[in-house]
């Protein structure tokens, strides 16, 4: 093979891995936009009257997640399965706002944790890395620490809605949350970065907690559950 031959064999090589690259770029701007859409409907929770339409909110996110789940299939579709890595960078922004909001939506359901495995089931994709298409364990928790974001502002937005119990709730939420993680050993420079926040997250829904106690809210709020 001569030199000019050896070049145009990977000139070739290099148009089919941008021309795939692109193909994916097409289909995670569309997935882009539904969890914009997703964000939207999740946003008006933080409302006062939001509180009150929970479940009708996080039932039209759901119904968002069928097209999320439709778009998905179409991604696999633009690359070779077991070169997942090699384009993840693509698609990695994106996934973790969808375990975002899939994590979001399923705490306003049941104020619990998501599990690794429901996200999986939610967007349609596999746990296990050989399977395909997979949810890696790094974007689940970068999902999981966005969601404790959204949480201390919901605490907050909470109080000024009258809801003087949710944010005590949040807060052994998200106490708990930050013991989980206490148990990592975080090597992902970004990720570690994104725990750092954790902290602020802990700290700022303390503030609101303690606020609402020196003010006998708290109290008045348990005894008022108890009833």
């Amino acid at each position: 093979m001569s030199v000019t031959e050896m070049f145009s064999y990977i000139q070739g090589f290099l148009s089919a891995d941008q021309d795939i690259r692109e193909d994916i770029r097409k289909v995670v701007q569309v997935l882009e936009q539904t969890a914009r859409e997703i964000l939207t409907v999740l946003q008006s929770v933080h409302q006062p009257s939001g509180f009150k339409e929970i479940p009708e909110k996080c039932s039209k996110a759901r119904e968002l997640f069928c097209a999320v789940r439709t778009q998905i299939s179409e991604l696999k579709t633009k690359f070779p399965s077991e070169q997942y890595y090699r384009f993840h960078e693509h698609w990695r922004f994106v996934l973790q706002r969808l375990v975002f909001l899939a994590a979001f939506v399923v705490y306003l359901e049941t104020e619990t944790l998501v599990k690794r495995e429901q996200v999986a089931q939610i967007l349609d994709i596999y746990v296990v890395r050989e399977q395909g298409f997979h949810l890696d364990v790094e974007d689940y928790l970068a999902g999981v620490l966005v969601m404790a974001s959204e949480l201390s502002r919901l605490a907050v937005n909470s109080v000024t809605a009258g809801d003087y119990t949710r944010p005590l709730r949040i807060s052994n939420f998200i106490n708990e949350l930050d013991s989980g993680f206490r148990l990592l050993n975080l090597k992902n420079d970004p990720l570690r970065k994104r725990y750092d926040g954790l902290k602020y997250d802990v700290k700022k829904i303390e503030e609101v907690v303690y606020d609402l106690s020196i003010r006998g809210l708290a109290k008045d709020s348990e005894h008022s559950g108890d009833k």
